[in-house]
């Protein structure tokens, strides 16, 4: 089933404000909260949408992408995955959305009830080099990643500070009478727990270093600078926690003989005089490999041979760039003299007279072109 638009989800034009949008999210997400909607899976599916919705237009660089690429700029691990995240994973990124609806601040989680917020470990971060050819094809990438993760052996215990909420109360005397407050435990920083017992090479949140071998898939038509998230592989959190993220960013490398512009391709071809005057065919590169084109004879340098649909498939799916073939004749800049005889000879033929044709396109139509 498609996913629906994220501005729909939340009730919001495409022009709404960062406040309009953390005010949308708020309304929905009260309103399916799973404290008011006890066993109702509709309301669960709901309160997702809603988290995954706000996931990516809460954060400008991904509502960016998402106003020009849709939903295909986060496939293959790079966006938030709402049908198969933890529903205290929305309450340890967004829980602050919510305010005193619930409790002071303090959530059940899905199931709970314990009002303790989960803890989340943190991001990593990798750049991934990816050649033309995968860019344009998508590609899975197998990547060693170093990742904090609980040693065997770790066992936790409930914190004897804030009796596993994660949470201390404080009562302060003001001027204006005693005010609660609600603060993250100091102790066991918000998990609820402290360590109970660990091995010698664990750190002091019972966590290790291990390699792991993580699985990529990287959608085709992804841009330099373009990030995508595998949810769960960054560092695991102490405890019953939830895992940090692994961010993806994407490098480019540069093509051989290709230039890479947009979803569009560019390729120099040079052909000599001969072959410019009597024509031939030229085997060129593309991502597809090699074809082979046919170049008519009194081809003129400048011209752009437009090879459609052999550029790079656009991120969202729908359309695909063409490849624009540069052909550049090639003057000799020495000759022998029977060459420069045969020429001294051609200089008044007619045949040698520039006679430019109207569909002899200029250079700044050619250069619209090109953009068309």
């Amino acid at each position: 089933m498609a996913k629906r638009d994220y501005y729909e989800i939340l009730g919001i034009s495409k022009g709404a404000s960062a406040d309009e949008i953390k005010k949308a999210y708020r309304k929905m997400a009260i309103k399916y909260h799973p404290d008011k909607n006890p066993d109702d899976k509709n309301a669960e599916a709901k309160f997702k949408e809603a988290a995954e919705a706000y996931e990516v237009l809460s954060n400008a660089d991904k509502k960016a992408r998402y106003d020009q690429f849709g939903h295909q700029a986060f496939e293959g691990g790079g966006g938030f995955s709402g049908s198969g995240m933890n529903m205290d994973d929305i309450f340890s990124q967004f829980g602050d959305i919510f305010g005193g609806a619930f409790g002071g601040g303090g959530f059940s989680g899905f199931g709970g009830g314990s009002g303790q917020r989960r803890v989340k470990g943190s991001n990593l971060r990798i750049r991934v080099k990816l050649n033309l050819d995968e860019i344009a094809n998508g590609v899975e990438k197998k990547i060693k990643v170093r990742r904090k993760v609980q040693a065997p052996g770790t066992t936790y215990k409930t914190c004897s500070t804030c009796h596993g909420s994660g949470q201390v109360t404080r009562i302060t005397n003001t001027i204006l009478g005693r005010m609660q407050t609600a603060t993250v435990c100091n102790v066991c920083g918000g998990a609820g727990q402290t360590i109970d017992k660990k091995p010698a090479d664990a750190d002091n949140q019972g966590l290790k270093i291990a390699e792991e071998t993580v699985s990529i898939k990287i959608p085709a038509g992804v841009v330099d600078g373009m990030q995508l998230k595998v949810a769960g592989k960054g560092n695991e959190a102490p405890g019953n926690g939830v895992s940090g993220d692994l961010i993806v960013a994407i490098e480019e490398q540069v093509h051989e003989t290709l230039q890479r512009e947009g979803d569009n391709l560019h390729y120099d071809l040079y052909v000599s005089l001969p072959d410019a005057i009597l024509g031939t065919s030229k085997e060129i590169d593309t991502v597809t490999g090699k074809v082979r084109i046919k170049i008519e004879p009194g081809v003129q340098s400048g011209k752009i041979l437009r090879l459609r649909g052999k550029g790079i498939p656009s991120i969202n799916g729908y359309s695909k760039g063409d490849l624009l073939v540069h052909v550049n004749v090639w003057t000799p800049k020495t000759l022998s003299k029977a060459q420069r005889e045969f020429f001294e000879s051609m200089k008044d033929d007619e045949h040698f007279t520039p006679k430019p044709e109207s569909t002899d396109k200029s250079f700044f139509e050619k250069v619209k072109d090109m953009f068309s």
